[in-house]
């Protein structure tokens, strides 16, 4: 949980490994530390394919902003722990397709805030909020939420590579949460951390539970993923691991090995 100074502004811990501050130095980022670097380097010892799945992940949430923006009108995206800012932030990619494109971002990591707010600072269309993605409630009726998001129009949530952050039975109850409020034709893009072996589940689990003092969920199994989009329905090509979604071509990185991967998909709510 972040921790905040005498004048009530939040505090950048440097010496406990960030996975918003990991993830950057994975996509090649320097809005990250010496501690953070360290874990990089002894979570590659077991799971050597960390970088190029970071990368395929930033690809898909590129493909699922831009297609759901072409080819399904989307205007509005709520971007559950978004992470620090990198390049073809979702903004960026919705505002291409269309300018007027309105984009709320939600981290409770403040490093993540104030670069953010940097970046966003003269777009009055995008907004970065710090926030416990958890509390829907309180996400849905910030006053800057509900100046940039209609929630008569649809609106599609984002959690991109996040819900292995949380713990049991947090991810289905959230995401049930945030359907309900969610109008008819809005679209819920959620994927995660999973293998199916049940070593790799539990060291990364451990490891990256002791290395973020508790800040942290479970690598699940495919079918657990699966359930987040029960009563949803789901787009083409179904779910599974997100470097098949829809690729614009063949020239991805590749996984080095496959001890584990990134799972999930897109739903529409009917």
């Amino acid at each position: 949980m972040p921790q905040y100074d005498g004048a009530g502004r939040p505090v950048v811990d440097v010496t406990t490994p960030s996975v918003a501050r990991m993830y950057d130095f994975y996509l090649g980022g320097k809005d990250n530390y010496a501690v953070d670097r360290a874990a990089v380097a002894e979570l590659d010892e077991v799971v050597p394919s960390t970088r190029a799945l970071a990368l395929n992940n930033r690809r898909f949430l590129r493909r699922v902003v831009r297609r759901l923006a072409e080819e399904y009108g989307v205007r509005q995206f709520l971007d559950h722990g978004s992470g620090l800012p990198t390049q073809d932030n979702v903004h960026q990619v919705a505002q291409r397709v269309d300018p007027g494109a309105h984009v709320v971002y939600v981290d409770n990591d403040p490093i993540v805030l104030a670069h953010g707010r940097a970046l966003l600072e003269e777009d009055e269309r995008t907004v970065v909020i710090q926030a416990d993605m958890r509390d829907t409630e309180g996400i849905f009726e910030r006053p800057e939420v509900r100046r940039l998001v209609d929630f008569s129009q649809p609106v599609a949530a984002l959690f991109v590579s996040v819900m292995h952050c949380l713990p049991d039975p947090d991810p289905e109850t959230l995401l049930k949460q945030v359907v309900e409020r969610l109008p008819a034709g809005s679209f819920l893009v959620v994927n995660q951390l999973v293998s199916e072996e049940r070593e790799t589940r539990d060291f990364v689990t451990d490891f990256m539970d002791r290395s973020t003092h508790g800040c942290w969920g479970r690598v699940r199994e495919p079918h657990e993923v699966a359930r987040y989009f029960d009563g949803l329905k789901v787009l083409d090509p179904g779910l599974g691991r997100i470097d098949a979604w829809r690729p614009d071509s063949e020239l991805c990185p590749r996984q080095r090995t496959d001890e584990w991967y990134e799972f999930g998909g897109v739903a529409r709510k009917g």
